[in-house]
C-alpha cells in the first residue's frame, strides 16, 4: 500500500452501539418538540407498537449507506434483540458493507472535499465523506465466487444464497458478528431483489463466466423466487410493521407482498405499522417509491400507525433504535425464526 493511500485510510468509522448509549430521555423529550424531532418520537413509539404486538412480524428494509456510515451495529442488535424478523435490502448493505467487514477489512473516515481522480488512482472507492478500500472490495468480489462456486449450480432466492452465505461465514469469518451471520443464527431471512447490483454480481458474472468456459453448470439467483418467498412470509404472519431506512427496491418490494398475496386470491391485511426515514423529496411522485399515505391508496400501508421521518438514517436511526432497547419490550417477543419455513 502507498503512503498516500496508507494516510487516506487511517481513521476507521466506529458503529454506534446502542446497548451503552440510552436516548430514552431525548426521545421523551423530543415528543413535545416541534418539526423532525416530534416525528422521531413518533417514529419510536410505533417501533414500540411493533415490538409489544405479540402477534406482527417486524421487517427492515435498508437502502442508502447508514451501514458504512456507522449504523451497521444497530442493524446487528435489532436482530440480536428480537426486534427485527425480517430484512430486505440493497445489496450494498448487506455485501458491500456487512459481508466486507467480516471479512475483516473496514470503513474510513473521509471527506467530500477531495480530488476524486487522486482517489481513483490509488483505488480508494469515496461515499460522501466514507472511504473504501478498492482492492479489498475485489477480495469481497472473489469470496461471494468462492462461495458460488461450493453450491449446487441451480437458480437460488437471494435468500437462499445468503443463508449459505451466513454458513460459510460461521466457519470463516474475521468479525463474528456481521449481520449476515447474526440473522443465520437467529432465523432472520435476509432478501437482496436487486442482487447483482453490488460487490456480489461482480462475483457472481466471474462465476458463470468460469463455469461457461469450462461447459458446466452455473448459479443463478431468482428474484421471482425472492418475491414469492417474501409474500409466503406476509401470508403467514398476517399482522405486519414496517422500519424502512431510505427507500427504493427495497422498501417497495416489501409493500408490494399485501399486492402479490392479492394477487393470489388471499387475503391479507396491509402492513399494520409503518415508519420510513428519508431525505427523499415527495413532490416528483417518488419519495423511493411513495409517502406511506400514498402507499395506501395502493392497498399496501395501513394510516393507523405510520410515520415518515424526513431525516438523514445515521442522524435519526440510531435514537430510535437505542430507545427501544432501553425500554426492553423486546424481552418478551416471540423470536419467529421466519428462515426455518423455507427449510426442506
Amino acid at each position: 500500500m502507498s503512503s498516500k493511500k496508507r494516510d487516506l485510510l487511517k481513521d476507521v468509522i466506529q458503529h454506534i452501539d446502542i446497548t451503552k448509549i440510552n436516548s430514552t430521555d431525548i426521545i421523551d423529550s423530543m415528543r413535545d418538540m416541534s418539526f423532525s424531532s416530534r416525528d422521531t418520537a413518533r417514529a419510536a413509539d410505533i417501533l414500540q407498537m411493533m415490538i409489544r404486538d405479540k402477534d406482527c412480524t417486524n421487517w427492515l428494509t435498508m437502502a442508502g449507506s447508514s451501514s458504512a456510515g456507522g449504523c451497521m451495529q444497530v442493524y446487528v442488535d435489532m436482530v440480536r434483540f428480537n426486534m427485527i424478523d425480517c430484512i430486505v435490502s440493497t445489496g450494498a448493505s448487506i455485501i458491500d458493507m456487512d459481508f466486507f467487514e467480516a471479512l475483516g477489512f473496514k470503513h474510513y473516515k473521509g471527506t467530500p472535499f477531495v480530488d476524486d481522480g487522486m482517489l481513483r488512482s490509488v483505488y480508494i472507492d469515496r461515499i460522501y465523506d466514507t472511504y473504501i478500500d478498492e482492492e479489498e472490495l475485489q477480495h469481497c468480489d472473489a469470496t461471494i465466487k468462492k462461495i458460488a462456486d461450493s453450491l449446487e449450480p441451480r437458480p437460488y432466492s437471494s435468500r437462499e444464497f445468503l443463508w449459505e452465505t451466513g454458513k460459510w461465514l460461521k466457519e470463516n469469518s474475521v468479525k463474528k458478528d456481521s449481520l449476515i451471520q447474526t440473522c443465520y443464527e437467529h432465523g432472520v431471512p435476509i432478501f437482496v431483489p436487486a442482487f447483482s447490483d453490488c460487490s456480489a454480481g461482480f462475483g457472481l458474472v466471474l462465476h458463470q463466466q468460469e463455469r461457461i468456459k469450462e461447459g458446466k453448470p452455473y448459479l443463478t439467483i431468482d428474484s421471482v423466487a425472492d418475491f414469492r418467498e417474501l409474500t409466503d412470509i406476509k401470508i403467514k404472519a398476517k399482522t405486519s410493521g414496517l422500519f424502512m431506512v431510505g427507500g427504493g427496491v427495497p422498501k417497495n418490494f416489501a409493500q408490494d407482498t399485501v399486492v402479490c398475496a392479492e394477487c393470489q386470491g388471499l387475503e391479507v391485511p396491509m402492513h399494520q405499522y409503518a415508519i420510513q426515514i428519508t431525505v427523499a423529496d415527495v413532490r416528483d411522485g417518488a419519495c423511493s417509491s411513495s409517502t406511506l399515505k400514498e402507499a395506501s391508496s395502493w392497498g399496501k400501508v395501513s394510516t393507523v400507525h405510520e410515520q415518515m421521518v424526513f431525516a438523514e438514517a445515521t442522524t435519526v436511526v440510531p435514537l430510535m433504535a437505542s430507545y427501544a432497547y432501553h425500554k426492553g419490550d423486546w424481552k418478551n417477543r416471540k423470536r419467529y425464526r421466519w428462515a426455518d419455513i423455507f427449510k426442506k
